[in-house]
């Protein structure tokens, strides 16, 4: 199975347009060993020519770019993406759908219903696509029954339901419901191997623990350090578990969680600007080198 990860910074990527954090203000003065970071996004593939999107970021045309199987050339109008998988409605998830309007057919899109529902009403992405050539939307099921996609062959996919939050704009929002935010179960029939991808995860359940300790690769939400990391930055005052994100470095965060698992390479993706482990150099980095624990990078490629 081939991962490439498009994009791998949470919303506003890093450095944010109009951040002045300390880890943005250093990376634009030269200041940090660092580099920049485009909004979450991976891309999946079986044989390198047919390759599903997990969520469409608003840097997509940007990370399309920076990877030519994304543009094999075949036809006049042409992709290497054969269908759009999306892990929640969130906006960094999901505007890149109007970047991709100009298709030469309806995109085959697979999402749970509260997702199709929030895309539909509160952000009706899917009704302005239908103004063009429209979408093909697959219902994926939050019972864990796995399924597949026709022209992806040789992979298999199980939605899993996680503990995290609803867009703002969701009637949902702090009163979530199964299929609100999803992580997937990635497997490649031919090698045995299997990716577990959580861009969002607010608590690790032992349903979440099971598929974590049985995967060959974890890519998983490594958007703050702390808890308060927002308000010590003096951006906001609502602290990652209000947004849907667990942080690292708390008794019960995610590095102590990840630590005790043997089989999986284990990485971090979707980190927010003020994440000091974006920082090479830093203690935090540090402190998650000697765990084991991976910071991922646009451009990045995972072989399982």
């Amino acid at each position: 199975m081939h991962i490439h990860l498009l994009g791998t910074g949470a919303g506003g990527g890093f450095p944010q347009w109009n951040c002045n954090c300390n880890n943005c203000k250093r990376l634009r003065r030269g200041e940090i060993k660092s580099s920049p970071r485009t909004q979450s996004s991976i891309t999946v593939s079986a044989d390198g020519v047919n390759w599903v999107l997990f969520n469409a970021s608003p840097d997509i045309r940007a990370q399309l770019e920076a990877f030519p199987p994304m543009q094999p050339a075949r036809a006049v109008r042409d992709t290497g993406i054969c269908a759009i998988v999306l892990a929640d409605a969130q906006i960094d998830h999901t505007t890149g759908l109007i970047i991709l309007r100009e298709h030469n057919k309806p995109w085959d899109i697979y999402c749970t219903a509260s997702v199709h529902e929030d895309l539909t009403t509160g952000y009706p992405l899917f009704n302005v696509l239908s103004h063009f050539r429209g979408v093909n939307w697959h219902e994926v099921k939050t019972d864990q029954s796995p399924f597949t996609i026709p022209e992806a062959d040789g992979l298999r996919f199980t939605a899993v339901p996680l503990k995290s939050e609803a867009p703002p704009f969701s009637p949902h929002r702090h009163n979530t419901v199964p299929g609100d935010n999803v992580g997937f179960r990635i497997e490649d029939l031919n090698t045995g191997k299997n990716l577990f991808y959580a861009p969002g995860l607010g608590m690790v359940e032992d349903h979440v623990v099971n598929y974590m300790e049985n995967a060959d690769c974890i890519l998983v939400d490594g958007t703050v350090w702390t808890n308060n990391e927002m308000s010590n930055e003096g951006i906001s005052d609502k602290l990652a578990s209000e947004m849907g994100h667990l942080d690292q470095s708390s008794e019960n965060g995610i590095m102590n969680m990840l630590k005790p698992l043997k089989k999986p390479r284990k990485i971090l993706i979707h980190i927010n600007n003020t994440n000091p482990i974006l920082d090479e150099e830093s203690p935090e980095r540090a402190i998650l080198d000697k765990a084991g624990i991976e910071v991922s990078y646009d451009g990045m490629d995972i072989q399982l």
